[in-house]
């Protein structure tokens, strides 16, 4: 059973109306409720399975129970698809056992959605490369778009050294993410043709200056802002919960799947896009629930 979790408020109702700092007055998350939302996604992020033993925190074999559970929460709810926000496997010593993870976990993340999206995370290019990684995933490209019922999704790939060289085979410094010039410059191009509100997926972090964030953030940010069509940034990597306001867009950190041995450790959640443009953020497990 997935345990009762009330919602974050980072906003106020007042009057039937939710209010959100600097701006007018839009229809509550319990009115637009009552004709259903626009759009449901799931949301997962560092799963890092792998075939082996616990190390500290890290349950890796526990994933693929963790993963099921995820996928009976989400047939229920039938969202729209399913993203998964980077370490979706964890590292190995050859690409053989690592091609063996990611055929694994992939069979299991087959039967929860028919359609599905994967950001790369730097676990994912440990030891494969990029053509790997989506080889198996059955996915094109790393860094693309695409829109469902008027809404723009973004998906980013920061696997990059700050020379530009991308992520493969043990080849980089886990601390070193990076989106390169021409990924950012197709961003800007990509939000300025966007017609409707913008969603981002991404797997290090855009929103703080640490080691799970991307060295080039404040310029994505920059992007991100000067658009004016950003609602959201969901992201992963620091496996933890958490939510960053910047510049008119909540950035929000997912709770790692792989963290913890148990269900009752899980982490997934299930986001509501709503037509007045209000987002619901409803948690399975140990997700912080979040509303705006």
């Amino acid at each position: 059973m997935i345990p009762p979790s009330e919602p974050n408020r980072r906003t106020f109702l007042h009057k039937g109306c939710l209010w959100l700092a600097g701006s007018a007055c839009i229809p509550s998350l319990a009115r637009a409720a009552e004709t259903g939302p626009l759009l449901r996604i799931g949301l997962v992020t560092d799963l890092h399975y792998a075939d082996k033993d616990p190390k500290g925190t890290r349950h890796y074999r526990e994933t693929l129970a963790k993963l099921e559970e995820a996928g009976e929460f989400f047939r229920r709810h039938q969202p729209a698809f399913v993203a998964e926000l980077g370490d979706f496997i964890d590292a190995a010593d050859s690409v053989e056992t690592e091609l063996g993870y990611l055929k694994r976990i992939q069979a299991s993340f087959e039967k929860i959605a028919r359609e599905r999206h994967h950001v790369l995370g730097n676990h994912c290019v440990d030891t494969l490369t990029k053509e790997e990684f989506l080889g198996g995933v059955g996915q094109e490209r790393s860094w693309y778009s695409f829109d469902r019922e008027g809404v723009h999704f973004v998906v980013l790939d920061s696997c990059f050294r700050s020379d530009g060289t991308p992520y493969q085979r043990k080849n980089f410094d886990w601390k070193d993410a990076n989106l390169p010039a021409d990924e950012l410059e197709w961003l800007r191009g990509d939000l300025a043709d966007a017609t409707g509100p913008v969603i981002v997926f991404a797997h290090q972090r855009l929103d703080r200056d640490d080691v799970h964030t991307v060295r080039n953030a404040p310029a994505a940010r920059g992007i991100l802002e000067q658009s004016g069509k950003v609602s959201a940034v969901f992201q992963g990597h620091s496996h933890q919960n958490d939510l960053v306001d910047l510049g008119g867009i909540h950035y929000v950190t997912l709770r790692a799947m792989v963290e913890g041995t148990g269900l009752e450790n899980n982490g997934y959640s299930l986001l509501e896009v709503h037509k007045d443009g209000s987002l619901k953020l409803l948690p399975g497990r140990l997700q912080q629930a979040y509303e705006w």
